[in-house]
Parts: structure tokens; C-alpha cells; sequence
């Protein structure tokens, strides 16, 4: 995986963090058909890299990204029988599905233009900081659709609440980065200056940590919204007890008997 080099998006490797952001800085980084393809293929791909253990899905040229391309995929679409339309639509979703499947912690840093689908992916990212002007807008109704886009109806409301969630898909309007911190959007705003140093950060320590207590905690995160509360007790005692078989959780008693930091191996 370190020597891969995708077409349609920018690739780098720091130690176990896979540094990602999307070309097209003059559009502001916009989303084509291709890219939408090559990320999912990749976050699929990364799921089962050992070697590739957090992800950062960064900024480019003081962007986040503009969303789907209006020349690239709008003006196609207009054009496209209902087929080809859920076609695509199933496509751009399965994005975000290979992000929440690929059992690795997803750190978003955005900056400048966060719209359309470059909001989803923040969405869809695990943890997210930002840039005090960071502009970030579900602007789907603006082009005449609804803001039931690639999950957020779903997604959206358990990170900020119904009400603002509601807000913001019914008007597409943008939200300021002090907003999002203040609603749960942003984990942490972040200067301009430090804003993938600190990602990057974040993320290696997550890579440095237990990664497969980490995918447990992703998977249920996930899975618990549908769950009753009995129900996610159950299965986190299952996922807690599996996670006890572990090396690492050996590795961390040994360190602390020991009295020193545990190194762990994500076995």
C-alpha cells in the first residue's frame, strides 16, 4: 500500500497514517466520477493494510473540497435515465459505507470550501478539526435535490442533533467552523498553520495504539444506533471479551507491572 499511486487523488505514507486529499485545487478540489470510485476502492483496500493504520483526510491548496464536479458529474446527470442515476447515487454512498467499513479511525482537517459531498466526507470521518475559516454547507437543496444525500439523514443528526440537522439539510445553507465546534461538528478548531501537523498527529497516536480494540470501537459505534441499550451492552461484553484474547491487552499489563508505556503491535 505505501507504494500506491492512485490517479485521482493526492497519496502519501507517514509511519502507519495514509495522508489523503483530492485534486483539482483551481476547482476546489471537486469530486469526479473517477475519484469517487478510487476512494472507495481504496478505503476498501485499507481495511485489510496492516500497514495502514489511521487515515487524515486533508485539505489541498487551502481547500477542503467543492463537492461533486458540476461539469464532471451535474451536467451528465441531467442527462441520465433513472438507472444510471441510482447507478451513481448507490456509488457515491458506497463512499461513505468503504470510510465506515474500512476499521481504521478517519481524522478530517478541513479548510476553505467543505460543501456538497466534501461535507459528507467529513461527516463520514471519525474525527474532524478545522480551520477557524473553514465553510462547510449540505448545500444539496441548492441544486434542487434533497438533502437525504449519501446518509446524512442519518449520520448528521447523531453528531449535532435533529433540530440543527434538520437546519442545515433543509437550507443548505453554511455554517461557520465556530458553529460546527459549538455543535459537535468540529471535535477541535486548529490555525491554519498547524492544521495537518496536528491531524497527523492525532492520527499517529491512534496508529500507535491498540488498532484492533480500535476497529471494535469504530465497529460499534457504529452498529449501536440500531441497537437497544440491552442490546449494545451485549455485544459490547462480546467485543470487550474478544478484545481480552488479545496480545495488546497482555502488552499493556506487562508495561504497567512494569511501570512503563506499552508498545503496541495492533495484535
Amino acid at each position: 500500500m505505501n507504494t500506491r499511486s492512485p490517479k485521482h487523488f493526492n497519496w502519501r505514507v507517514e509511519g502507519a497514517v495514509a495522508v489523503i486529499s483530492l485534486k483539482g485545487a483551481e476547482r476546489k478540489n471537486p469530486l469526479t466520477f473517477e475519484s469517487y470510485a478510487e476512494l472507495t476502492e481504496t478505503f476498501s483496500t485499507i481495511k485489510f493494510d496492516d500497514s495502514v493504520r489511521a487515515v487524515v483526510f486533508a485539505p489541498n491548496a487551502g481547500n477542503f473540497s467543492s463537492g461533486g464536479d458540476v461539469h464532471d458529474i451535474i451536467a451528465p446527470l441531467t442527462e441520465m435515465d433513472m438507472k444510471g442515476l441510482l447507478e451513481f447515487t448507490r456509488m457515491t454512498g458506497n463512499l461513505v459505507k468503504s470510510m465506515i467499513g474500512c476499521n481504521k479511525p478517519v481524522v478530517a482537517a478541513v479548510d476553505g470550501v467543505c460543501v456538497g459531498a466534501g461535507a459528507i466526507i467529513a461527516m463520514a470521518s471519525d474525527i474532524r478539526f478545522a480551520t477557524p475559516g473553514a465553510k462547510t454547507a449540505f448545500l444539496f437543496t441548492r441544486v434542487g435535490l434533497a438533502g437525504c444525500d449519501m446518509g446524512a439523514c442519518a449520520i448528521l443528526p447523531r453528531i449535532i442533533g435533529q433540530g440543527r440537522a434538520a437546519e442545515l439539510l433543509y437550507t443548505g445553507r453554511t455554517f461557520t467552523a465556530q458553529e460546527g465546534e459549538r455543535w459537535g461538528f468540529y471535535n477541535r478548531l486548529v490555525d491554519v498553520r498547524e492544521l495537518i501537523g496536528q491531524a497527523v498527529l492525532l492520527a499517529t497516536e491512534l496508529a500507535s495504539g491498540p488498532t484492533f480494540a480500535h476497529m471494535m470501537t469504530k465497529t460499534q459505534l457504529n452498529q449501536e444506533w440500531s441497537m437497544t441499550i440491552d442490546q449494545a451492552v451485549e455485544a459490547e461484553a462480546q467485543a470487550q471479551a474478544i478484545c481480552m484474547q488479545t496480545r495488546d491487552f497482555e502488552r499493556a499489563y506487562a508495561a504497567f507491572a512494569k511501570k512503563s508505556r506499552p508498545v503496541f503491535e495492533g495484535n
